[in-house]
């Protein structure tokens, strides 16, 4: 069943809170997440959803901020409603939140659109700061799925270095291709090479790190850190970065 918050007025000068809607299948889970976010002085809590449909139906009237998305619920799942809400709704980011972290549920989420994947196992802490961070349109992925997605990218490079050098490209001037798998590459890969550069902003990109956590780490400008993400996904044809971290658990 599903539940409406009454709005609240914020306090004088403050910043707007960030605008959460919950969905889960169990009440239990519902209300305890609603009382942890809500008991933040930046979160709100505008509504609860029991079922995938109730949760597109209320993200289309309440326009929250952010949808905390389990995956199996009833009617409808966690992943179609990840799909229709992220089609629907470009500025609402969903955030899942669930028990399960297989890899292709993993996968299935991202493609859907989700910004985040946390585990139901992770601190009070963890949740709040991971509604803040896929509010300020960063992704997340829980510490299990992260090294899920080093480990798969790790043996993929190593596979990738035994394999013989491609043939140097015509133009000298061009950056140097970096080892990445061609089955991330996309139809496009032979004319749309990752650069060395962008190979290690992708690696950086699948630790979780942000712009600004790039930019210092690779000793490069905010700016073109950012326009280097922009071409990554470009390249390997993603629309968020969290589906850019775990496109390397496809093969």
């Amino acid at each position: 069943m599903s539940t409406i918050a009454e709005p609240s007025a914020p306090a004088p000068h403050a910043a707007p809170r960030i605008r959460v809607l919950i969905a889960d299948d169990q009440a239990l889970i519902r209300r305890g997440m609603a009382m942890l976010l809500d008991a933040a002085l930046d979160i709100e809590v505008v509504g609860q959803a029991a079922d995938g449909i109730e949760a597109v139906e209320l993200a289309r009237r309440l326009l929250p901020d952010v949808v905390l998305m389990d995956l199996h619920m009833p009617r409808k799942g966690g992943v179609l409603a990840t799909r229709e809400i992220s089609a629907a709704l470009p500025h609402t980011r969903v955030m899942v939140l669930t028990t399960f972290d297989r890899d292709d549920l993993v996968f299935d989420a991202v493609r859907a659109g989700a910004q985040a994947y946390l585990l139901k196992d992770a601190s009070e802490e963890e949740v709040l700061d991971t509604v803040r961070a896929v509010h300020r349109g960063e992704s997340r992925l829980t510490p299990q799925i992260a090294r899920k997605v080093m480990d798969q990218f790790r043996l993929l490079a190593d596979r990738v270095a035994q394999e013989p050098p491609p043939a140097p490209a015509p133009d000298l001037r061009a950056e140097p291709q970096a080892t990445v798998p061609g089955e991330l590459l996309g139809p496009d890969a032979a004319t749309k090479p990752l650069t060395d550069r962008e190979a290690a902003v992708l690696e950086l990109i699948a630790k979780g790190y942000g712009n600004r956590q790039i930019a210092t780490a690779l000793n490069l400008a905010e700016g073109t850190a950012k326009n280097h993400v922009s071409r990554i996904m470009q390249k390997l044809h993603a629309n968020t970065r969290t589906e850019l971290a775990v496109l390397v658990l496809k093969k």
